[in-house]
């Protein structure tokens, strides 16, 4: 039996469907991203699109959106560099997408009840926060967090 190295499987899906090409190295751009433009850049800015050679590019603001324009032949050489198939970038305004976002905190466990007498002296620390609905959030917290001991243990 004829056996070949292993493969890996993004290699296959191009070769099967070449049309994934360009999405997978943007995959794998958007996955190293920081490294390759340092994290003053990737804070403010994420590839979105390959086309055609040209790496559409995401700006969270006008001013980065201004300087990131300013740099671009500079960045571009050195995408270029590391990734041969970017032959230049277009930076567009524009929000990260619901991708790129990090998904969301899971809630913390639920403490032990609280004692009417811990709810008092809740409600006595928020009542000197003259702003209501600063006193209900800090309420909330308190609540939440009373019922911790010290490194998250129970009381």
């Amino acid at each position: 039996m004829n056996r070949s190295a292993p493969r890996a499987v993004g290699d296959l899906l191009v070769n099967a469907v070449p049309q994934l090409e360009d999405r997978l190295l943007v995959a794998r751009l958007q996955r190293t991203w920081g490294t390759l433009v340092g994290p003053e850049v990737a804070r403010r800015a994420r590839p979105q699109a390959l086309s055609n050679g040209c790496l559409h590019i995401v700006v969270d603001n006008s001013p980065w959106l201004h300087e990131l324009t300013l740099r671009g032949p500079e960045l571009t050489t050195r995408l270029h560099a590391e990734v041969p198939a970017i032959h230049s970038l277009r930076f567009s305004l524009g929000a990260a997408s619901v991708e790129d976002a990090p998904p969301p905190a899971r809630p913390a466990p639920r403490g032990a009840r609280l004692t009417e007498d811990d709810t008092r002296a809740i409600d006595a620390a928020a009542a000197a926060i003259s702003d209501p609905a600063l006193a209900h959030s800090a309420r909330r917290l308190l609540a939440r967090a009373w019922g911790a001991g010290p490194r998250g243990q129970e009381r």
